[in-house]
């Protein structure tokens, strides 16, 4: 069987996305070795998952307007069995049967989160996307519910799979850490949060909470700048808590793992998350979480996280405050999130996501 999964977007970003996507083309190859594996790359890019891949330069840009008639011109001559599209774009034609991932409908959903070149571009592929597909790959039961409500996916068509949990997030020596924090000029014990900080993982309910916290400790802010952040650093200095709030975008990635482990309580108030990647990170570095109560963030976390209305803003401090303060709660969270983390790996997603392509050949 000749297999496509289209990796072009690990050319442009390591986000969420492309994290999936290099860990499906790293697993995938070894464990279905008799089939040929086409992994799609824009041109000029170096990276090379696994030896028993075959790689295909494309030329194609990943969100490229055209890319529907332009990748399908590219691969047509491939003749492949099966074409996975990891960001649910699929090409037009050049494939037998497809299988998509939709990873959430955040824009469909709260499109007031997203920018208006956003809104058209994904709102005009996905409805003829989950329609044309074979099957479709949903990172969270949330999604798939979403998938089902909102544009009428009929659930047999849908299988959620679970993202995994990278294992250099997992909890370090103090002697590990120390240099780390030292170098950001951090002492331990601080509120964290990480991520892409754009209006729906709702960064201004965070520091609201925040700022009801009473004796806290610094909040720190890990990641890049999303649009309409600024509007974020502005509520900082209206709430006078430029000296407690500290933000470090662009941190090597090498960082992040001691970053958890120095944190007293990692936060994450999203309105909206397909999977969450940072739960899992902080769980597996033994850090309590505090997390919305919305979309896939309390299936990911289990009873391993303080689950609550992020919109409520004496909730979230409450639970803050529990979490940073009370030490039965504190040793309670850390036992099971690193029991929680033992859950999710990406050799099972590779496997189960094998498993979706033999349903679909078959």
């Amino acid at each position: 069987m000749r297999l496509g999964l289209d990796t072009r977007l690990t050319y442009y970003t390591r986000g969420g996305i492309a994290r999936y996507i290099r860990a499906l083309a790293t697993h995938l190859p070894a464990l279905a070795s008799t089939h040929s594996h086409f992994h799609l790359y824009q041109r000029g890019h170096t990276e090379h998952f696994n030896a028993q891949a075959t790689r295909l330069n494309c030329w194609t840009p990943a969100h490229h307007r055209w890319e529907g008639f332009a990748l399908a011109a590219e691969i047509a001559r491939l003749g492949l069995d099966l074409l996975h599209s990891p960001d649910f774009i699929q090409p037009r034609w050049g494939y037998r049967r497809s299988v998509i991932t939709v990873h959430d409908l955040a824009f469909w959903r709260y499109p007031q989160f997203l920018t208006a070149a956003s809104r058209r571009y994904y709102h005009g592929q996905i409805e003829w996307a989950v329609r044309q597909a074979n099957a479709i790959s949903a990172d969270s039961y949330a999604t798939q519910a979403d998938l089902i409500n909102l544009l009428n996916v009929p659930p047999e068509k849908i299988t959620v799979i679970y993202l995994g949990h990278d294992p250099q997030y997992r909890v370090l020596p103090s002697e590990a850490v120390a240099p780390v924090l030292a170098r950001l000029g951090l002492a331990p014990g601080y509120v964290l949060c990480v991520g892409t900080f754009e209006p729906r993982k709702n960064m201004a309910g965070l520091v609201r909470a925040y700022a009801q916290v009473r004796d806290a400790p610094p909040l720190v802010l890990v990641g890049n700048k999303g649009w309409l952040f600024a509007d974020t650093l502005k509520f900082v200095r209206e709430l006078n808590l430029e000296t407690r709030v500290h933000f470090f975008e662009n941190l090597p990635a090498a960082d992040l793992p001691a970053l958890y482990n120095g944190a007293g309580v990692f936060a994450l108030p999203s309105h909206y998350e397909g999977f969450g990647f940072p739960v899992l990170e902080a769980l597996g570095c033994g850090v309590p979480c505090v997390i919305a109560n919305r979309a896939s963030l309390p299936e990911v976390a289990g009873e391993a996280a303080l689950a609550v209305d992020p919109d409520d803003t004496e909730q979230f401090a409450h639970a803050l405050t529990r979490a940073l303060t009370d030490s039965t709660l504190r040793d309670s969270l850390r036992q099971k999130g690193l029991e929680r983390v033992k859950q999710f790996s990406w050799e099972q997603t590779a496997r189960e996501t094998l498993a979706l392509y033999n349903r679909v050949l078959a």
